[in-house]
C-alpha cells in the first residue's frame, strides 16, 4: 500500500475518527471543569487545567509503547489494547471523588489513547509518502478539527440535562462505535514480513535509527513548541472566556468559532501543499505564528484584555497559521521514518506532547487576569521553532517530495 497517491474518502474519515476519540475526550470535558473540580474538591481554580493538561501527558508516554508494539504485532490489535485501557481509565474517572484519582484516570485516559492517536499517523505513512502524504493527513486534521466545533456544545448540553459524568459515557460510546468500524473496515496496513521483530532493543534501535534524520528531529522539536503553546489555550480557554470575560454561555459557541479558523487553514493546506510542498508552507505559517503573536503583545503590553472581539479576531489569526503546521510538521517528520513508522510516531509525539505538557502548565500558571502571557509564550516558542528552521538551513522556496 506504499506510496498510493489517490484519494479514499472512508480510509481518511476512519483515521479521522480514530483521532477524534482524543479531541472528544479533551474539548467535551472543558464546560464541566468547574463542576468536575467542585466533586473532586479543587479549592484553586487553576488546578482544573490539570484535567486537560494530564491527559497530554499521558498522550506522550503511551505513544512509546503502542507505537513500538505496532512495528512487531502489527497496528490493528495494538489499537484494540489501547481502547480497552481507555474504558478501565474512564471507569476510573466517574467512579472516584479523589482528585487525585481523578487526574491518574485522565493520565491513563491519555495512556490508552495514544494508541488510536498515534497509530492513525503511522498507518497514513503505511499507506502514503511525500506531498501527498502531508495532503491526507491535512483532509484527516481538518475532519479532526470539526470535534472541538461541536464538542464543548455536547458536553454543554449533556451537562445542562444530566451531569458531568455523561460526557463519559458518550465518549465510550463514540469509541466504541469507532473501534467497530475500524475492526470491520480498515485492513491491517503492516504486513507480516515488513514486521521487526520484537526484542528488549526494539525501542533503543528504532530511537538509534530516528536520531540519524535531522529532519525528524527538528521538526518533532518545532510540533513540541507549536502543541505546547496551543494546548495553554485549550487548558485556560474556559477560565478565560467564563471568568475573564464573563461569558460562559457562549463558551462552546467562541470555541467553536475558532476551533472553524484551525479546520480552514488546514482545508487551504490539503489544496496548497501538493502544488507548493510542504515545507515552504510550514515556514511561511511559522513566520505568520510570529508576526500576529509579537503584535499582540506590542498593542496590549499593559496586561489589559482588549475587547472580546478584537481578542477573538487575534485567535482566529494565530489558530489559522496552525491550521498550516499541524499537519505538515508532522508529515515532515515523518516523511524519512516509513521504514520504522510505528517507532518514529511513537518518538514525535512522545517528544512533542512530553516537552508541551511543562510549557502548558508553566505559562496556564500566569494566566490568571489577563490573556497577555498567553500570547508571550505563543511568540517565545514561534521565534524558536523559526530558529529551528533556520539552522536547518532551509529555504522557503524548498519542498519536500
Amino acid at each position: 500500500m506504499q506510496n498510493k497517491s489517490t484519494f479514499e474518502f472512508e480510509f481518511i474519515a476512519l483515521m479521522a475518527s480514530l483521532m477524534a476519540i482524543v479531541a472528544l475526550s479533551i474539548d467535551a470535558l472543558l464546560p464541566a471543569l468547574p463542576d468536575i473540580g467542585n466533586s473532586v474538591g479543587v479549592t484553586n481554580l487553576n488546578d482544573n487545567q490539570l484535567f486537560i493538561t494530564m491527559i497530554f501527558l499521558g498522550l506522550g508516554f503511551g505513544q512509546l509503547i503502542f507505537g513500538t508494539l505496532s512495528d512487531s504485532f502489527g497496528r490493528k490489535p495494538v489499537v484494540f489494547i489501547g481502547f480497552l485501557i481507555f474504558v478501565i481509565a474512564s471507569i476510573i474517572c466517574v467512579t472516584t471523588k479523589s482528585f487525585e484519582m481523578m487526574i491518574f484516570g485522565r493520565i491513563l485516559q491519555g495512556i490508552g489513547l495514544s494508541s488510536p492517536r498515534t497509530l492513525s499517523i503511522a498507518i497514513v505513512r503505511d499507506s502514503y509518502s511525500g506531498n501527498y502524504m502531508a495532503k491526507i493527513l491535512s483532509i484527516v486534521v481538518m475532519v479532526f478539527i470539526l470535534v472541538p466545533v461541536i464538542a464543548p456544545s455536547l458536553g454543554q448540553f449533556l451537562l445542562n440535562f444530566y451531569n458531568w459524568e455523561s460526557i463519559f459515557y458518550v465518549n465510550l460510546i463514540f469509541g466504541a462505535l469507532v473501534m467497530i468500524w475500524f475492526w470491520k473496515r480498515q485492513p491491517e496496513t503492516l504486513p507480516k514480513e515488513k514486521r521487526i521483530r520484537f526484542s528488549s532493543h526494539l525501542f533503543i534501535d528504532g530511537t538509534k535509527e530516528f536520531v540519524k534524520y535531522n529532519d525528524a528531529i527538528a521538526f518533532t522539536l518545532i510540533s513540541g513548541f507549536i502543541t505546547g503553546s496551543f494546548m495553554v489555550y485549550l487548558s485556560t480557554s474556559q477560565q478565560i472566556f467564563e471568568k475573564q470575560y464573563n461569558l460562559a454561555d457562549m463558551f462552546p459557541y467562541i470555541f467553536a468559532s475558532l476551533a472553524i479558523s484551525v479546520g480552514l487553514a488546514t482545508y487551504l493546506n490539503s489544496i496548497l501543499v501538493v502544488k507548493y510542498g510542504m515545507m515552504r508552507i510550514a515556514y511561511l505559517a511559522i513566520i505568520a505564528y510570529v508576526i500576529i503573536s509579537v503584535l499582540y503583545i506590542i498593542l496590549f503590553w499593559s496586561s489589559e484584555n482588549p475587547s472580546i472581539g478584537v481578542l477573538i479576531g487575534f485567535f482566529a489569526l494565530q489558530f489559522f497559521a496552525i491550521g498550516f503546521l499541524f499537519g505538515n510538521l508532522r508529515a515532515l517528520a515523518m516523511e524519512p521514518l516509513g521504514h520504522i513508522a510505528g517507532v518514529g510516531a511513537a518518538i514525535n509525539g512522545f517528544v512533542s506532547t512530553v516537552m508541551a505538557v511543562p510549557i502548558a502548565n508553566y505559562i496556564g500558571s500566569f494566566v490568571i487576569d489577563s490573556v497577555l502571557p498567553l500570547f508571550i509564550g505563543f511568540s517565545i516558542f514561534g521565534i524558536l521553532s523559526l530558529l529551528i528552521c533556520i539552522v536547518l538551513k532551509r529555504k522557503p522556496a524548498l519542498s519536500t517530495v
